[in-house]
Order: C-alpha cells, then structure tokens, then sequence
C-alpha cells in the first residue's frame, strides 16, 4: 500500500467516511449470517408439525426486517465507502490537473497529450475502483469466509463443512486467474477502443484535407483495420467472460453436490436435522461471493497500486521553470528589454537554436525580427518568456535579470500572441477576454476587436461575439483566428506586444490597416514583430536578421536595404512575388 502514501491527506480527512461504511458493510454481513438460523427454525419445526400460522407469520416478519436491515446497510455502505471512493477520484484528478498546470513546456513537448488523458482518466478509475469497491471486496473475503466457516462448523457438521469446502478454493485460484486475463483483455479492449477514437477524431479535425485530397476511400479503409481491431479485442473479451461464468458456476455446483450428496445422507441418518440441512446450504451460498471477490481483490488491488504509480510518477515531476529563491518582488515592469551573448539549445538537440544573440529594445521601441525558418525567431520569446532557460548569457528586463522576476509578473505584462493562434472551444467574447479572471466590458472587447480588424467578421455572425467556436476555432478562418487571438494580446493592455508571425494568414491590405490601428496601441510600449514579410516590419525602430540561430545583420529597413544581404534578397523576392500576383 506503499504508493497510496500520496494520498495521506485524503485518507485523514475522510477516514471516519470508510471507517462508517466498513461498520454498516459489517452490519449488513453479520444480519446475512441470521437469515439461514431463521430458515432452519423454520425448518425444523415444519418437519417437527408444530409451525403454526403465528409462528410461520412471525419468522416471516423476521425475514422482512433482515431485508430491511440489509437494504438500509447496503445504501449506508455504498454512500459512505463508493461515495468517498468517488470523492477520492475527484480529489486526485483535481490533484493531478492542477499539477500539470505548474509543469514546464518541455515537459509536454516529451509527453503525448493522449498518455496524459490515460492517466487522467483510466488511471485514476482503477485507483477508484481499489480504493471503493476494492475495500468491500477485502472487507467482505476476510470477514464473510471467516464467519460463514465459524458458523458452518458450529452449527452443523464439521466434516460437512471441511468436504464442501474443498472446491471453494479452486473457485478463488480459477478466479484470479481468470481475472489477469480479463483485466489484460479489457485493457487490450480500452487501447484498441483508443485508438478506435483517436482515427475518428484525427479524421474529422482533418476532414477538409481528407476532402481536398479526395482520400475518403482510403480513411475509410483505415477506420475499418482500426474498427476490426476494436473488434477483435472486444469478442477475444466476451470470449473468456464466456467461459468465466460457467467454470464458477461448475465449481460452486461441485460444493452444492457434495452437500446434497453427504449432508442428504446425514440427514437421512438424523445426524443432522432437515433445518441444519437447509441452514448450511444458505451458508455454502454466501460464502461462494468472499471467495470469488478474494480472486478478484488482488487484481484489483494490484491494478490500482500500479496506477497509482504512475500518477505519482507525474506528481513526482518538477517544473523545470519556476520561481528561484533570490526572486525580486516586483509587480509592475516597464518594458525594456535587452538579451546578452544569450545561447541556448532546446532539451532534445544537439545544435543550438541561439548562439551569442545580443540586442537592446529601448521601452517603447519596436523591434522586426525576420529570417528563414528555422532561424530561431520564435525561440527569443519563448526565453523571453521563460518557457525555457537559457544555456549561456543573460536576458534583462528593466536591467534585472528575468530569471529574478516571478514568472507571474514577467507574462501578466507580456502580450503575445503566437504561431498557433490557439482558440478555445468557447465563445468568441471567452477567448478575447480569456487572461481576465472577472467578466470585461463588452466595450472592451469590441474595441480589442475593431483593432485587431476582426469585428466586422464577428458581427456578420448569427451570435455575433456569443459565436461558440468548434476545437481549435476551426468555425473561424485562419486570419479570424490569427486576428481574435491578436484581440486576446491587445485587450490586456501589455506593457510589452510579441507578434510572432501572427499576420501570416491576412492578405496585404488587411495587414495595413492592423498596423495602422496598432500605431497608437504600440506607442509607450515595447513591441516586438517576428514576420516573414517584409512590409510587416519596415516601420520598426531596429530590425535584426537571423540565420541560423545568430543575427547576420541589423538596423533600420533604410539601412538594411543598402547592404547586398539575405534582409534585401527577401525584400526583392516579397517585391517580385507581389508583382506577378497582380499582374
């Protein structure tokens, strides 16, 4: 029980919860343990001629009181033990999320985003299932076996007893047994099922690819393999539940055979009376549950640990980014920016995507970056932004070292808006306002809108700015979603603004009138522009040119044009480009 250390806490809060339901759970057993003793009293004096109408009427009130009982202690041990059992599994995935939350970006650039919904979900249903009606199961093996033989033994025959237990631990060996490979199968099922939905949803995300390419047919054909696998695995499943079932009942027949057999003899000898009979063969039937649950407890217990495991693997994780001790408490930053001899390698290379990068970005100015992909435009600002650290040098904001700044001071005050223009399955008004704890001001939504000139778009829909989007924003274009998620980096009011390559998807006069609206958002503020176009950057203060992880060349647009370099080839390609398209 070593790897539910993790969840002491719980355990200390909500043991009177279990501590509760175990007591009813044994209520509910030792009132079960009544029933045969009423059945033989019956019994007996039936065969004896002395049940009378009261009396019949008077054990039959018995009978109902013990169901009541058992029904009322059923409930009671359900709401207090699977119910904490399901406090527990919104405790861990609470846990588990909010742990994620803090951890790096490297650390899902080497984890797939399907492993960590496994755990998510799978992982933290079998922890569940342990820790829920894993404890019934172990309360009911150990407390049931040992009571049903006491009271077996006490009240009947002892050689009754020993003989009819002789195949009930082939029932508990056939059980576990049986249970690896269900529990192997059914995990054959749920990764073939997986597998099954992630073919569908890779499909229907891509379908417009799927369509353009006129690869219906061959989807198809992949879905199939996929739903035949599913297939599969789910009849290889109901094949050993198939014969599951009836190897149980067969070896719990062999225990009533036995019983009928030697306990009908004793009866007909008067060692033994009819009620005995009758009482013992109640008995033999509840100990037939303690014994299946004993083969599957182990399993489960097993399953659950091994899960559990592996939560605590990622519970174990550290952020490789995070807040270091000698921290400056400072809420408010300027703006001034400024990266000396910054190298730096991204985890899973060899060759550096920075090396001995240095420039200055007065607060208030603008600084282009271009360059060919691949060059390491992005990966300025994922330092700048310590989404990694960097290997060798220095980045400064307002002259203190970034690292010293709390990661929530450095990017409350940085609005970036990135590649991805990653949008959430929300409504459009959500996503702009989405760095916003409290409800915004529509006013301010739609201001951030207009500038980023997406508000004409939004307002032509039926929903205007309540327009739920589809995953990822696939409802909108790609220059809406470029420009609604440019509106979400501008409604903040940043003191510094990253565009990376974020007016990519807009044609030219579009991209005119953005940069124009963003004039007086850009005034006292520092900003940043990556862009592979020209016309993007020609207005900022500084312009830098990357090649390969090193800035080649540097200045104004003016300046840059003068020198033969790589900055004047892709002017003169961008200009030849614009040329032929409107010729």
């Amino acid at each position: 029980m070593g790897s539910f250390k993790t969840l002491k806490d719980f355990f200390i809060k909500h043991k009177w919860y279990y501590i509760i339901g175990i007591v009813w759970l044994l209520i509910v057993d030792i009132v079960q343990l009544i029933v045969p003793q009423i059945l033989k009293t019956v019994t007996d004096l039936l065969e004896q001629e002395l049940l009378t109408t009261s009396e019949l009427l008077k054990y039959a009130g018995y009978i109902i009181l013990t169901g009541l009982v058992i029904g009322l202690g059923r409930y009671f041990w359900r709401i207090y033990i699977q119910g904490t059992s399901r406090k527990l599994e919104y405790y861990i995935r609470n846990k588990l999320f909010q742990h994620l939350q803090t951890l790096s970006t490297n650390y899902f650039n080497r984890h797939k985003t399907g492993d960590l919904m496994a755990h998510g979900t799978e992982d933290i249903n079998r922890i569940r299932t342990a820790l829920g009606p894993g404890i019934v199961m172990i309360t009911d093996a150990i407390f049931m076996t040992v009571a049903v033989l006491f009271m077996m033994i006490k009240t009947t025959n002892f050689k009754l007893a020993i003989l009819a237990l002789i195949p009930l631990p082939f029932l508990a060996i056939t059980v576990g047994k049986f249970g690896k490979i269900i529990f192997k199968r059914s995990k054959l099922v749920q990764e073939s099922f997986s597998d099954l939905s992630d073919k569908v949803q890779e499909n229907f995300s891509g379908i417009r690819v799927v369509k353009s390419f006129v690869q219906e047919k061959q989807e198809i054909e992949k879905f199939t393999e996929s739903n035949q696998r599913n297939f599969s695995a789910n009849m290889h499943l109901i094949k050993i539940h198939g014969l599951f079932d009836p190897m149980v009942n067969f070896i719990s027949a062999l225990s009533y055979l036995i019983v009928i057999w030697y306990g009908g003899t004793l009866v007909i000898r008067g060692t033994i009376s009819l009620g005995d009979f009758v009482a013992f063969t109640s008995y033999l039937g509840l100990l037939v549950w303690p014994m299946m649950a004993l083969g599957f407890v182990i399993n489960i217990l097993q399953r659950g640990a091994a899960s559990m495991d592996r939560i605590n693997t990622i519970l174990g994780e550290n952020p490789e980014i995070y807040d270091h001790e000698n921290i400056i408490d400072k809420t408010n930053i300027q703006g001034e920016i400024e990266f000396n001899n910054v190298s730096f390698k991204y985890p899973s290379s060899n060759e550096y995507a920075l090396k001995d990068v240095s420039f200055k970005i007065p607060k208030g100015s603008t600084l282009g970056i271009v360059g060919r992909t691949g060059s390491g435009k992005t990966t300025i600002v994922n330092l700048l932004l310590r989404l990694f650290e960097i290997d060798e040098g220095e980045i400064l904001v307002d002259d203190i070292q970034s690292s010293k700044i709390p990661l929530k001071t450095l990017r409350e005050h940085i609005g970036y808006v990135s590649q991805d223009n990653f949008l959430f399955s929300n409504s459009i008004k959500s996503n702009i306002a989405f760095a916003f704890e409290t409800e915004v001001e529509d006013s301010r939504v739609h201001e951030a809108a207009k500038i980023s000139e997406v508000y004409d778009n939004i307002m032509e829909f039926p929903e205007q700015f309540e327009t739920e989007l589809g995953e990822r924003g696939v409802t909108l274009s790609g220059g809406q979603r470029q420009r609604t998620a440019m509106a979400r980096a501008i409604i903040k009011n940043p003191n510094i603004l990253i565009l990376d390559d974020s007016l990519s998807a807009v044609d030219t006069q579009t991209e005119e009138r953005i940069l124009s609206n963003l004039k007086n958002v850009m005034e006292d503020r520092t900003n940043i522009i990556i862009a592979h176009r020209i016309s993007t950057v020609k207005n900022s203060d500084e312009i830098i040119v990357l090649d390969e992880g090193k800035i080649i060349e540097r200045g104004t647009h003016e300046e840059l044009l003068k020198v033969n370099g790589l900055y004047r080839d892709i002017y003169e390609k961008q200009l030849l480009e614009e040329k032929l398209k409107n010729e």
